[in-house]
């Protein structure tokens, strides 16, 4: 094989392999979403929460929709596509390092306790709840 040919095959290899880690990656994030939606509404988009506080199959509130600075309106993240924008966001913008690597329990308690929710001992509880949902996956 000439070194023309031998470098076109390692090229088309190693860019396949980059096109199926970024596939499951994105499975991963995938199943995080889901987990959370399973957690907090049963991936209902209409849900209400927390005496009204709270909306959409992630269960988001106003605060926390303000925090991400997505343009659009609050009532948006009833729109699962629009509430992931939303998160993402969020997260890039308190836990960055987290959202980077992927690091789900992190990522988990900040959306349910705040900015700091991840150093809160009350969050505990629901990253249990949302490692269930991912676990069983």
């Amino acid at each position: 094989m000439d070194n023309v040919r031998f470098y076109t095959v390692m090229l088309v290899g190693f860019a396949l392999l980059i096109l199926l880690a970024h596939a499951v990656a994105a499975d991963e994030v995938d199943d995080f979403f889901y987990a959370i939606a399973q957690v907090e509404s049963n991936h209902n988009d209409d849900a209400v929460g927390d005496g009204g506080a709270s909306i959409g199959r992630y269960q988001i509130q106003r605060p926390y929709w303000i925090d991400s600075r997505v343009p659009g309106k609050y009532e948006d993240v009833r729109d699962p596509a629009y509430a992931r924008r939303v998160m993402v966001a969020y997260w890039k913008r308190y836990v960055p390092e987290a959202w980077a690597n992927r690091d789900w329990q992190t990522l988990a308690r900040v959306h349910n306790g705040g900015p700091r929710g991840h150093r809160k001992r009350a969050t505990l509880v629901y990253w249990e709840k949302v490692s269930e949902v991912l676990d069983a996956r």
